[in-house]
């Protein structure tokens, strides 16, 4: 049985989406296993699966 994916984000952190630079920096709302709500700056609130998208932690 394998581990389940624990995220590293925290709420109050900001990242970057790797795919999507334009999109500005974002900060986590909220951090669940491998789902992550972000806030980013150009394209508001998102949804990721952080088992298949590594953010960029700008400031932790």
């Amino acid at each position: 049985m394998s581990m389940p994916f624990q995220s590293f984000l925290e709420p109050g952190q900001i990242v970057q989406h790797p795919d999507f630079p334009e999109w500005g920096w974002g900060q986590v709302q909220s951090a669940i296993g491998e789902r992550v709500t972000v806030n980013f700056q150009n394209e508001g609130k998102v949804l990721i699966d952080a088992s298949r998208v590594e953010l960029k932690l700008v400031q932790g």
